[in-house]
This record gives C-alpha cells, structure tokens and sequence, in this order.
C-alpha cells in the first residue's frame, strides 16, 4: 500500500472507534511520526493531506525539515529533549511534547521569549518508571504545573507519556487511564493553563489511547 492508502486507513480507524465511544473524530490529531523516514516521504504524506509531523531528535529534524517541499505543515518535538538542545527545538517546533522537568520548562521559555515566540508544549510524565524512557513522576508533575504557570513564553497545552510496549494493546489502558486522572488534576492545580490535550497511543495501541480520551495519536509505522 502507499503513504496516502496506510495514511486513510489510520484515518478511518480513528473516526471509527471515535464514534464508536462517542466521541468526534475532529476532536483527535494525528501526528505522523517521521521519525528515520526522508523527506520524500514526508512531502508524500503531505500531499495526501497530513499536515502534523513528529520527530524524535532535534539533528534529524534540523536537516531533514529544510528538505521538505510542503509548507505549512506543523512539527512536534516527541522524542527526549538535551537542555542544551532547547534553543534549537524552540526554533525548529511548534510542539513540544517531552518537557520532563522544571528546567527544561524554564530554558523553553527563556528561549521562546529570545525569539519572539509561544511555543505549545506538554508535560511528559513516566508513569512506568521505565529507566529507559524519559518524563516527571506523579510527584514532580504539582511542582511542575506550579512553575508552568509563571511562565510567559509558553501555552502548557497538557500531557504525555510513552507506555511500556505490550504484544496486548489492551495492557496500555491503566497508563491512558491514569495520564487522563492527571490531566483532570492538573487542570484544577492549575486551572489558568489550556491543558487541553492527551498525547498517549501509538501505531499498536492508539485505539485503546481514543477510548481513554486521547487527543494527540502519534503514529508512523502504521502510515510509512
């Protein structure tokens, strides 16, 4: 199958089970990880109408952005965010989604304010502990909302967390479920942030990740 026949596949697989559950597939993002993938590849998912594109390093992305033929398509910062890589994502992203601590929110910012920019971002939490995979505890995400509110150059637009690969999607549920629970906290912490979002669910399980109430599915195998 092609980019454009996988990229309407996922497409209908996620209005299916939307309004399988009652919710409005226009409710959910799409955000094609293109991560290893050329620039050929990206323009060919562009052009069959994807506009939101995820990569996981900032070198790869730097180099492969310029690349692109499209405009105006939107890029998420997904992957494990270098403190000292904070300026150079600022510029390159309009999301980012690993910020996994109160000093990465703070050099986002700084950096934001330096260019001119608000940048979207959400806080990643690490609800499984996994040493091998970044983001805050439950413990560090009140001190982390607290922090979030002071800061200027930055729209603090929810949360995300990568859970642990299961053969079983259906094991992933309690990590949706309880990044859900936080968000519910987090916008009565805090309730002058938008925390809109629920970045959670990918290629293998993102159908469970709509049924807990994802709104940002970052897929890329099932598509390239």
């Amino acid at each position: 199958m092609s980019i454009a026949e996988n990229l309407s596949a996922v497409q209908q697989r996620i209005a299916d089970k939307a309004r399988r559950v009652g919710r409005a597939p226009e409710e959910i993002t799409l955000v094609a990880v293109s991560k290893t993938f050329g620039a050929p590849l990206v323009d060919e998912a562009a052009s069959a109408g994807q506009i939101h594109f995820g990569e996981n390093r900032v070198q790869e992305a730097e180099d492969k952005i310029p690349l692109i033929r499209q405009s105006g398509l939107v890029w998420h910062m997904i992957g494990h965010l270098q403190r000292n890589k904070a300026k150079r994502a600022v510029q390159l992203f309009d999301w980012i989604h690993s910020v996994d601590s109160q000093e990465l929110l703070c050099k986002l910012d700084q950096h934001a304010g330096a260019l001119g920019k608000r940048t979207l971002v959400l806080l990643q939490l690490g609800l499984a502990g996994e040493e091998t995979k970044s983001g805050m505890t439950e413990m560090e995400l009140e001190g982390a909302l607290d922090c979030a509110r002071s800061r200027r150059n930055l729209s603090v637009e929810g949360l995300m967390t990568i859970p642990p690969f299961y053969d079983n999607p259906q094991a992933a549920r309690p990590f949706f479920k309880r990044l859900r629970q936080l968000l519910e906290y987090s916008r009565r912490r805090a309730p002058d942030l938008p925390l809109r979002h629920l970045s959670m669910g990918m290629t293998h399980d993102f159908e469970v990740a709509i049924e807990e109430g994802a709104t940002l599915l970052r897929v890329g195998t099932a598509i390239f």
